[in-house]
């Protein structure tokens, strides 16, 4: 039985590109939220593996597809089998204000929403069964997927992050009204903070970032301090800036490195 009082799939009728739809009502936000996921064409038996995509600031489930064309990557990392058949999983971050944060607020806790009934609904709904997990995201997303990445390292396999934030407070940048989101937020931990909290039980992850992105020297530090605390990680630079152009050809780097750790 569902642990979800409404969940509302499309019609494989009127589905393309092998997305698929959903709409479920969060027993972490008490609300509905949509996910898109791309469902390669394998029987699910063959499935070995889910990837969780979080998008940044400003966007919601479909940003990775429809900006970034993350599903048509992945269909020919696959077709080449340069990668196994995975599903890709882009859930809306919850949808506060210019963004969550992915972290637990005062009312709504979205983080147990990405770690818990994203996994759930997917599961439920269309692997049928426990799939290894894999999370990674840019920006906003890149915070989320680090920080949660180290933290569950008890449920993901791996983690990534692109252009990430690696720290709340930078998120003032890109968003209206940060006091807002400051009120409300529950947690303000730093990528590094939760990495070194976990450092004993962490997952192999990588990041990176354009040479170019407002953001470049945060992680360029991130990198510089897990170096000094002797935290085993990737960390590259590539050319680019903060801009979906970037993202659409890096998100290679983190499916390719998923997919050494399926089964």
């Amino acid at each position: 039985m569902s642990q979800f009082f409404t969940v509302e799939l499309s019609d494989p009728r009127f589905e393309s590109d092998n997305l698929r739809l959903i709409t479920v009502k969060s027993t972490a936000l008490n609300k509905r939220a949509d996910i898109s996921v791309f469902v390669p064409d394998v029987p699910v038996s063959e499935l070995k593996g889910m990837v969780i995509l979080l998008h940044g600031v400003y966007g919601s489930h479909w940003a990775w597809t429809l900006k970034g064309g993350v599903h048509q990557t992945a269909h020919r990392l696959m077709k080449e089998n340069k990668m196994p058949p995975m599903l890709l999983v882009m859930p809306s971050d919850g949808l506060f204000a210019d963004g969550s944060g992915y972290v637990p607020h005062v009312s709504e806790d979205y983080e147990k929403w990405i770690v818990e009934d994203v996994v759930s609904v997917v599961t439920q709904q269309i692997a049928g069964r426990p799939l290894p997990l894999f999370l990674t995201g840019l920006s906003m997303g890149g915070y989320g997927a680090m920080r949660l990445g180290a933290k569950y390292s008890d449920r993901f396999r791996a983690f990534s992050g692109h252009s990430s934030v690696t720290e709340l407070g930078q998120l003032s940048q890109f968003v209206e009204d940060f006091d807002r989101l400051l009120s409300v937020v529950q947690t303000q931990e730093s990528v590094l903070e939760t990495i070194l909290q976990h450092k004993t039980t962490l997952p192999p992850f990588r990041f990176d970032c354009g040479k170019e992105d407002i953001l470049i020297e945060y992680n360029r530090q991130l990198h510089e301090a897990l170096i000094q605390h002797g935290i085993d990680h990737q960390y590259n630079e590539f050319s680019g800036g903060h801009e979906w152009p970037y993202w659409e050809e890096h998100i290679v780097d983190s499916l390719l490195f998923f997919g050494r750790f399926c089964p």
